[in-house]
């Protein structure tokens, strides 16, 4: 009993802010489950409502009620939206949709701000709720009672809506047979986009009403949206009372687990996600399994009538190998010289670069370059394995602290730093790796944040390795070899940085054109006839996750040694949606591609918005939704057709350099 008492205001606290992320997370719940939209937007929805609210509050109930209803509209007509310029996407798959919505938040966001300001707005309730009242010996606020009371009666008409009535069934068959649906007379486009005004409406609702409890600022729509996927995972889509359930623990680990578990608090709530997302593909994904005998074995048969045809060819006389020169001349003429020429241009601007622009642009320059290898790997996960990924900063913050913490211990010679930056960015994947190989599509995203998250709860905890929200900074510069000088200008750390990601990208290019880089095409594009051809395809995806996190962990050494500091928003979230956006603008199979994709965003985020300052997230935004829409295929998919570019959809099994 005395444990309950110490803790029974933190206990409380923990069920109101559950219940505020309930709301939100059934808007983002209806969102996916019934609409199909990964809507990572719906933090700003929720802002919406809050800021709204909290500028028409003055602390009566005329002001709350029409704070309320105005918080509610404009959430349900930004959901509406949403619905509009989603529906072009709907046969693109969840990453387009995800990026899309991405872009739009961080434009609404940054629009946000300018109108609203950057401070954190104060927000006024009734006066009778404005106080404490008794329970069970501790004061308590009144108003977090009566939202307990508000979300309990919202969970019971939601549920009702959707399971008792026709407006539910409507919605319930527009996710499971849309077809059938219009046979019935309904439109599911007027359903589609009504289910988004649902939701985008419980989010404005719950910013307004959660605005006293959850103030309205620069970073909260962030924060609720990651709690509220939290809950949607851990809650799943099927049941409105799980998801309440849920978001309840969640609330109660945010609250009373830091009070009484503060050390493990922040890395509970991820793992749970990570755990949960993990043991259902284990039952939703196939097991690897081989099926011995010729009649199971197609590419076996195929193999062996290739090899008697040859057998049985007309026999010509034998005829000197070529000489190389001849060889060489004839592989430039053939199709060869059309994935060389983009190589040596790229070799050229690099290299050109230094002569080209000034200091800040050549350091600008090898922030990029870090940034691509990030891409790189990215582009070997998404578009040669297929396994979409917003959590390859996990390796690539390995990479990055390693090098920081060789440098501080007197390990400041480049090669040595790249070489164990990059062996512990591929243990780090080997260890997360079998928990993202088996899963698919959007549980490979959810799965993959969370070990990004768990990463970063990682570097805010452990102040002694990454010096925690400080990060780290004054540590030696780094040597390009033995014996040399630490690297302090910006051409040379620029040089430096260019040696090593030519050297890395040509590596990778090899290895991705051998055969062993067709495997793994192969397990993208067929994984069933891969495995029912006894490859074991776990085990491809393995080591593609490993050495895409070896390639990683070197752009994040990089970063350090370009940068020459460290800090948790190096390696963060919007770090990894920047990297997906650049494999996006390339072309997901396309290395060259990421590349380029890396550096429009680089120039974007800090040199175009230099010139506009505290509009970068307004820029990248509007980046993020015209790549979605102008490049479906990436840069890539165009093709020179008569001096236009015209897309085209790249042969099966070919891939862009």
């Amino acid at each position: 009993m005395d444990l309950l008492d110490a803790h029974l205001v933190p206990a409380v606290d923990g069920v109101a802010y559950g219940l505020l992320l309930f709301v939100v997370a059934a808007g983002l719940s209806l969102a996916f489950g019934t609409a199909g939209v990964l809507n990572l937007s719906h933090g700003m929805l929720y802002a919406i409502g809050a800021y709204t609210g909290a500028e028409l509050s003055d602390g009566t109930w005329g002001g709350l009620a029409l704070g309320l209803a105005a918080g509610t509209a404009a959430a349900a007509l930004a959901g509406a939206g949403l619905s509009a310029a989603t529906v072009p996407l709907a046969r693109r798959g969840h990453l387009a949709q995800a990026l899309l919505t991405f872009g739009i938040a961080l434009v609404g966001g940054d629009l946000l701000i300018q109108f609203f300001g950057a401070d954190e707005l104060p927000v006024r309730v009734p006066g009778a709720l404005d106080s404490s009242v008794h329970l069970l010996g501790h004061r308590y606020p009144a108003y977090r009672l009566c939202f307990i009371a508000m979300a309990v009666v919202l969970a019971a008409f939601g549920t009702w809506v959707l399971t008792r009535t026709r407006v539910g069934a409507a919605v319930r068959a527009s996710a499971d047979d849309p077809q059938m649906l219009a046979a019935t007379g309904h439109n599911p486009r007027a359903v589609h986009t009504g289910v988004l005004a649902a939701a985008g409406a419980l989010a404005g609702a719950a910013g307004v009403l959660g605005a006293p409890i959850i103030g309205p600022g620069p970073g909260t729509s962030e924060n609720v949206l990651m709690l509220s996927l939290v809950v949607v995972v851990l809650g799943g889509l099927r049941s409105l009372w799980a998801t309440f359930a849920a978001a309840v623990a969640v609330g109660e680990v945010q609250t009373l687990g830091v009070s009484v578990l503060p050390d493990l608090a922040p890395y509970l709530l991820f793992a749970a996600m990570a755990a949960v997302l993990v043991f259902r593909s284990r039952f939703t994904e196939p097991e690897a399994h081989e099926e011995r005998g010729p009649s199971a074995d197609p590419v076996s048969r195929l193999r062996k009538l290739l090899a008697a045809r040859w057998e049985n060819r007309p026999r010509a006389a034998a005829a000197p190998a070529p000489a190389a020169p001849a060889r060489l001349g004839a592989w430039l003429h053939s199709a060869g010289w059309r994935q060389a020429v983009p190589l040596l241009v790229l070799l050229a601007v690099l290299f050109a670069l230094p002569g080209m622009l000034d200091s800040y642009g050549i350091s600008l320059a090898g922030s990029a370059l870090a940034l691509g290898l990030l891409a790189v790997s990215v582009t070997v996960l998404t578009g040669y394995a297929g396994l979409p990924t917003l959590g390859q900063t996990a390796p690539f913050a390995v990479g990055a602290y390693a090098t920081a913490n060789l440098a501080d211990a007197g390990w400041t010679v480049g090669p040595v730093q790249i070489v164990l930056s990059a062996l512990a960015a591929a243990v780090f994947s080997a260890v997360t790796g079998p928990a993202v190989i088996r899963a698919r599509g959007t549980t490979v995203l959810m799965i993959t944040l969370a070990v990004g998250e768990l990463t970063s709860a990682v570097i805010n905890q452990v102040k002694s390795l990454t010096g925690g929200a400080d990060g780290l900074v004054g540590f030696p510069a780094t040597r390009a070899l033995w014996g040399g000088e630490g690297m302090t200008e910006e051409r040379e750390l620029y040089v430096y940085a260019a040696v090593v990601a030519v050297v890395a990208v040509a590596l990778t290019l090899l290895v991705l054109r051998s055969p062993a880089g067709k495997l793994l095409t192969g397990t993208r594009g067929a994984e069933a006839r891969m495995r029912a051809s006894g490859h074991p395809v776990g085990r491809y995806l393995l080591v593609a996750h490993i050495c895409a996190g070896a390639l990683a962990g070197v752009g994040g050494s990089l970063m350090v040694t370009v940068q020459q500091y460290l800090s948790p928003a190096d390696v963060g979230f919007e770090i990894a949606a920047f990297a997906l956006l650049a494999v996006v603008i390339g072309g997901t199979t396309s290395v060259i591609g990421a590349l380029l994709g890396a550096g429009l965003i680089v120039f974007t985020r800090d040199w175009v918005a230099g010139s506009w300052p505290g509009h970068g997230p307004l820029l990248l935004g509007a980046l993020f939704i015209a790549a979605v829409y102008l490049l479906p295929r990436g840069l890539a998919g165009l093709r020179i057709v008569a001096g236009r570019p015209v897309p085209t959809a790249s042969p099966a099994g070919k891939v862009s350099p």
